[in-house]
């Protein structure tokens, strides 16, 4: 398997975690009732560490299936070469560093990080073309 898909299979467990982290959050801040529940009606505000992380798994979701796209279809159409590998490791880890980073709500180095990730994306997809 190439690094392009070692890196997306990586991804894939992060976002898992990043999923049953932010669900955590959630879960102590609102309880287990909730959770629970139907969640009906307006939810409790989540508190500052718990929005951000929850802020920053919206923001995964946001990337993630245009990472995964990128990958499969440069593997698919045998686009890969260390470009798309570095590209996918440079989206992988930025995403890792991302989440501390918009947790401990650190300004401009989160942003640049996130960045990071983007050109990672862009550095896989322009091997399509």
């Amino acid at each position: 398997m190439g690094t392009e898909l070692q890196m997306l299979a990586w991804a894939m467990a992060l976002g898992l975690f990043h999923l049953l982290l932010d669900a955590g959050m959630k879960t102590s801040e609102r309880g287990l009732a909730w959770n629970a529940s139907a969640r009906d009606g307006e939810a409790k505000p989540l508190g500052p560490v718990a929005g951000r992380v929850n802020r920053s798994w919206q923001n995964f979701l946001e990337t993630f299936p245009v990472f995964a796209a990128a990958v499969l279809a440069a593997v698919v159409a045998e686009r890969t070469d260390g470009t798309t590998a570095l590209g996918a490791q440079l989206y992988f880890w930025a995403r890792v560093a991302y989440i501390p980073l918009y947790a401990a709500g650190i300004p401009y180095v989160r942003s640049a990080v996130w960045g990071v990730s983007l050109a990672g994306i862009v550095m896989v997809l322009a091997a399509l073309f």
